[in-house]
């Protein structure tokens, strides 16, 4: 297989985990060495639907996921999965950009193949400490809520830029900081350890969708700031919770005036 949109697609169709994960790294492999390339003839992409995933976890609506503490055993394992299961997400997320938006720079591609890698590398680092906590993945239930945004800007690149990396997986860089905290306050230097992996790396996949996000608009001759909260009020109502992580963002590609709107839009946190 030659075709980086064929290749994507299998990746994003495998539905058992640890298939996903060798098949993403052999994917990403073949496009460093220069045997995987956007395919002038690859067919156009197929509508959107759900992508490859285990009959468990059971999905079901944000509200519905218990909030577990961190004092015991349990409750760390609960955090990890729900932390696995937004990077088994974002695996998919990252194959559908490649697979579904066609005729984009060679750039474009790497970086979501380099973030498909991650995502995997992170999900695996993730499965391993569960395994250690007496859990696997799917012992716990999940919301779907990533890739249901994926699915409402399949049509428009220029939304699916704005609102999955810099708003959904941006919110990972705002809690990730207080997660760890927390457990190194009971003494789970492991997960802690692996969450410090993942802020550290996700800062970079936050700004390939500031990159792409910003390249479309100057595509189509938009101001990325007004049409960033255009989309927001479209698709999310504006309202987001807070606080932000400034720093972070910034290194992500946000601008001072864009995270001073975001902070006088926020909702408290509850």
């Amino acid at each position: 297989m030659t075709d980086l949109h064929a290749a994507a697609k299998r990746c994003l169709d495998a539905s058992d985990p640890a298939e996903k994960l060798r098949l993403t790294q052999a994917a990403w492999q073949a496009l460093l060495a220069g045997e995987l390339r956007p395919g002038p003839d690859s067919p156009a992409p197929l509508p959107i639907g759900e992508p490859g995933r285990p009959e468990r976890p059971r999905l079901v609506s944000a509200r519905q996921v218990p909030q577990r503490g961190l004092g015991s055993d349990e409750g760390r394992a609960a955090l990890v999965h729900a932390v696995a299961h937004i990077e088994f997400n974002a695996i998919n997320l990252a194959w559908d950009a490649v697979y579904r938006f066609r005729g984009k720079p060679q750039a474009y591609y790497l970086d979501w193949a380099r973030c498909a890698n991650d995502e995997a590398r992170h999900f695996a680092l993730l499965s391993a400490r569960l395994a250690e906590l007496g859990h696997a993945y799917g012992d716990f239930d999940a919301h779907n809520g990533l890739w249901e945004m994926a699915a409402k800007t399949a049509h428009d690149d220029t939304a699916r830029m704005a609102l999955v990396p810099r708003v959904l997986e941006a919110r990972g860089l705002d809690v990730t900081p207080g997660m760890i905290e927390r457990l190194r306050s009971v003494g789970d230097h492991r997960t802690v350890a692996v969450l410090e992996v993942i802020l550290r790396e996700e800062v970079a996949h936050v700004a390939a969708g500031t990159r792409w996000y910003r390249h479309c608009c100057e595509r189509d001759g938009l101001d990325p700031i007004d049409t960033f909260f255009d989309l927001l009020r479209d698709y999310m109502g504006a309202g987001l919770r807070g606080p932000f992580n400034r720093p972070a963002r910034i290194e992500a590609g946000f601008v001072e005036r864009e995270l001073d709107r975001l902070a006088a839009l926020a909702q408290p946190v509850s």
